[in-house]
């Protein structure tokens, strides 16, 4: 895993489908309660430190009502400063104004987490690369609906994109960058 340094004024969490429905299917190799865990400790400590949190869920396209659990886990309070995407497409970047959102910001880097690696998460960290965006991949803090997929991104795909990280690390960057 790489050393990261945080610049919280200039960066963003961005957290993938963590809704009720999702967090429920069974993910390997971490579960999806414990990515939601993760990724609630990182939301909150950027929070603090300055730093915008992002929030993405998907919606399916044509469809009148959208299935059960499709809302945020109610263990996500979803802050004031807090910006909630709604994507219908497996990434965050088309069609949603996620893009706008972090240049408005003055964003230039992304963590990212959520469920499932190989899928929402992957697909936004290919778009966010493509758009400029430095890139940082928080291992424990995704998970796919089977380990060997997820270690095959994690291992093979996120190092060509950006820095592949742990929550601990993560969590150490943003405190430091309160020491600076």
């Amino acid at each position: 895993m790489s050393e990261l340094e945080v610049t919280p004024d200039r960066t963003a969490l961005v957290a993938i489908d963590l809704m009720e429905r999702i967090v429920a299917l069974p993910t390997a190799p971490h579960s999806g309660p414990d990515v939601l865990a993760r990724t609630v400790a990182i939301a909150d400590a950027l929070r603090e430190a300055g730093g915008t949190v992002i929030w993405v869920r998907v919606e399916r396209p044509g469809v009148d009502e959208q299935p059960p659990g499709s809302g945020l886990c109610p263990e996500i309070k979803v802050a004031e400063s807090d910006v909630v995407i709604v994507k219908r497409t497996w990434g965050a970047f088309q069609d949603t104004g996620l893009d706008a959102e972090l240049r408005r910001r003055g964003i230039d880097t992304i963590l990212l987490t959520g469920l499932v690696t190989n899928f929402g998460v992957e697909s936004t960290g290919r778009a966010a690369d493509d758009a400029g965006f430095r890139t940082v991949f928080v291992e424990d803090a995704m998970s796919g609906l089977d380990a060997h997929a997820h270690e095959f991104a994690v291992d093979y795909v996120f190092p060509k994109l950006g820095p592949v990280v742990s929550t601990e690390g993560t969590l150490g960057a943003i405190s430091c960058s309160f020491a600076r």
